[in-house]
């Protein structure tokens, strides 16, 4: 299997212990920042549109099976897959945003949670749902 990164994230989130641990608390705008090659995949990409960015967690501790939720130690240790822990065997970040803007190989977006230069793995429609 070969992942291939398609761009990265550009934002002030840079320290993973004081960023939101989810796009709905508190995360700011981002940019995402995508390579040459793909411009034609982001050509029908607009403002306004909802979308779901996967990325890699290139800071993630891929030996970690099991967690306390939201790193509080009050609530039971659970299996990562029942989790949104970043740190987990693949470290694919889900993140829904809302675009706000697209110039070039650039989207700016927000809501996004996810630390600068983080590496994009891919973009998708959120599909029939409102927000």
């Amino acid at each position: 299997m070969k992942l291939q990164p398609i761009g990265h994230v550009e934002s002030p989130l840079t320290d993973r212990d004081s960023s939101p641990k989810q796009g709905d608390e508190g995360a700011p705008e981002a940019w995402l920042i995508f390579a040459p090659e793909y411009a034609r995949a982001m050509r029908e990409l607009a403002a306004g549109q909802d979308v779901l960015v996967l990325t890699w967690l290139d800071r993630a501790d891929r030996s970690v099976l099991a967690v306390h939720p939201r790193s509080d130690q009050s609530r039971p240790e659970t299996g990562v897959f029942s989790t949104r822990s970043p740190d987990r065997p693949n470290p694919i970040g889900l993140h829904r945003v809302r675009i706000l803007a697209v110039d070039g190989l650039k989207v700016r977006v927000a809501d996004l949670e996810a630390l600068d230069g983080t590496p994009i793995v891919d973009l998708k429609p959120v599909l029939g749902t409102e927000r």
